[in-house]
């Protein structure tokens, strides 16, 4: 299997995974324009894509699925209440798939398990995908890592675990009361220590990738991230990245 992450962050996000067979987007949070040109920019192929997954509706995260689910004719796989909150933003698509948190779906070869997630929006989702008996888990925009997270996140090879704020910067910086007190809350977003806590609790030697995502440009740095979720892992090969909010990362094979 193939993932890159084509962006992450509070401007966008989007993860291309691929088993070569069956190649799919995880959100479209950038313009249609745009995650063109960030997968021209690693070779990949916008015209091989099989389909969008959503994770939720907020902007960052929907903002270029309808205009390339109609330019490629790409199916759009996302649960019912998401998509009735998002119907407007998105526009008009020819091809909606509902998906059930708890409910695997499949997409040619690849297995997709959605399972509910603790964050402000309608239905949001993490995923895990699964083909060739290798296992992704994506789990960003959530507030806390429920033992149901946990359970869906076992045994990957690959994870994307949110890695949102540092706490001091987030309750020193700029931000609004409220805004703090919503990022910290159980529907907002994980701090640097919650994922290190998340992934202690889950990490097994088949383990071989962490990419950190979703990280706050004005409450946090790749540095602490990094320095933070990794300073009690035992001495493994594990290869710990921080994926980025401007560039797309590098494709990783697994």
């Amino acid at each position: 299997m193939q993932i890159c992450m084509l962006a992450s962050g509070s401007r966008g996000n989007s993860i291309y995974v691929s088993d070569d067979d069956t190649s799919v987007l995880i959100d479209a949070g950038l313009s249609g324009v745009e995650i063109e040109r960030r997968m021209k920019s690693r070779n990949l192929r916008i015209e091989d894509l099989n389909a969008i997954i959503v994770s939720h509706e907020h902007s960052d995260h929907i903002q270029g699925v309808g205009i390339l689910a109609r330019r490629y004719n790409l199916p759009v796989y996302i649960s019912s209440a998401t998509f009735n909150t998002a119907a407007e933003k998105l526009g008009s698509i020819k091809h909606i798939n509902n998906f059930s948190c708890g409910t695997e779906f499949t997409i040619n070869a690849l297995t997709i398990r959605p399972f509910s997630i603790s964050h402000d929006a309608s239905d949001p989702a993490g995923f895990t995908i699964g083909s060739n008996g290798q296992k992704i888990g994506i789990a960003t925009d959530l507030g806390i890592a429920t033992a149901m997270v946990k359970e869906h996140l076992k045994n990957c090879c690959c994870l994307i675990l949110e890695a949102n704020h540092d706490v001091p910067m987030l309750e020193d910086g700029p931000y609004p009361w409220p805004v703090k007190q919503r990022v910290k809350g159980r529907t907002g977003h994980l701090s640097n220590e919650s994922s290190r806590e998340l992934l202690m609790d889950i990490i097994h030697d088949k383990l071989s990738y962490v990419i950190l995502a979703h990280l706050s440009e004005t409450n946090n740095t790749p540095e602490k991230a990094l320095q933070v979720v990794t300073e009690h892992l035992p001495d493994t090969r594990l290869n710990v990245s921080v994926a980025a909010q401007s560039t797309a990362g590098p494709i990783i094979q697994l």
